[in-house]
């Protein structure tokens, strides 16, 4: 691919404060370095340093994410290809030229994190999300393909497991 083209679309992960720390059991990534090995020690550390409780999403949060999520896309004009909020994190799949994957997390979680805070007093006078998230370049029809059919039907069959 010419790296002056856009890429077809963006995939996004963001999770629920407190639930992926770093050195967390599930392998996490560093900036810059990218995966990372399961660090006992670490992860208790992060975990005893937490100001607050974790809350999970429900459905009803997870509802208010999404619709969150879609209205923004729309609104925006972004081409919104999958929105999966679960319990512990969010996956988007977007796509929009003259945009950065930065772009679309932050205001992304932004919109969300209102919503949220309109909706359950709960999530008032604390952090919603871990700071930052993950996000992809997608550069190919075939990867885009894979990554909607991860972030979706996927994500709802491990729920299963």
């Amino acid at each position: 691919m010419d790296t002056t083209e856009e890429p077809v679309a963006y995939f996004i992960t963001w999770t629920v404060y407190g639930t992926f720390l770093q050195g967390d059991a599930r392998w996490w990534r560093k900036k810059r370095r990218g995966s990372q090995s399961p660090q006992p020690r670490l992860e208790r550390w992060h975990r005893e340093r937490l100001k607050h409780d974790i809350i999970l999403l429900n459905h009803e949060h997870r509802d208010i994410a999404k619709g969150e999520i879609e209205f923004n896309c729309k609104n925006r004009g972004w081409k919104l290809w999958i929105a999966n909020p679960r319990s512990n994190h969010v996956h988007v799949v977007v796509s929009a030229d003259g945009h950065s994957g930065d772009k679309f997390r932050d205001q992304l979680k932004a919109n969300c994190t209102r919503g949220l805070r309109q909706f359950d007093t709960l999530f008032l006078e604390r952090p919603v999300w871990t700071t930052k998230g993950d996000w992809q370049c997608i550069n190919t029809d075939g990867d885009l393909h894979d990554v909607i059919e991860y972030a979706g039907t996927a994500q709802d069959q491990m729920e299963f497991k």
